[in-house]
């Protein structure tokens, strides 16, 4: 089957959930998760979870495990920079059982044409956890705008599908 056989045979909706992960952001005030949310609901998925957390190990790895459970792809946001409160790379990295350096990489890249050498404070991280994929983006809006509309938006039903086809779910 070509790429075009597995775009047709992709679910068009997939269970999705959405973690933001801040010390500053509030649910009056989580202008990325509130993003992903309408972006997901308004493309048909089905929002399985969402939550709001401290950037703190402690509380960011049950909150993924909790929302893992019932979603076929997990998006996150914020956490993902070079600060010493900025812990989710190391907590989704130590769930991730199939990375996809891709996902990092084409995001660093179409950064890269807006915020130019900023792309490279970035460690957006994106892998198969289990039965989840797991996509860790910054906290800003537009990152989250980026990573939405030029990877995940029209891959969704795609790499579900990659993931169930042999059973892995």
């Amino acid at each position: 089957m070509g790429r075009d056989d597995h775009q047709q045979a992709a679910p068009r909706h997939v269970r999705a959930a959405v973690l933001t992960i801040s010390d500053t952001r509030t649910p009056d005030n989580d202008t990325s998760g509130d993003y992903l949310r309408h972006q997901l609901t308004a493309g048909g998925h089905q929002l399985s979870g969402s939550a709001l957390v401290k950037d703190d190990a402690t509380l960011i790895r049950p909150a993924i495990l909790r929302l893992m459970a019932e979603a076929q792809v997990l998006i996150t946001s914020g956490g993902t920079g070079i600060t010493g409160r900025d812990v989710t790379i190391p907590v989704v990295e130590s769930l991730i059982t199939k990375p996809m350096p891709g996902f990092g990489e084409l995001f660093r890249m179409l950064s890269y044409q807006e915020v130019r050498g900023a792309a490279m404070l970035s460690r957006a991280v994106g892998g198969l956890a289990g039965h989840t994929l797991i996509f860790a983006l910054p906290g800003s809006l537009n990152a989250v705008q980026t990573a939405w509309e030029g990877l995940l938006r029209d891959e969704l039903g795609h790499l579900v599908y990659e993931m169930t086809r042999h059973g892995q779910h």
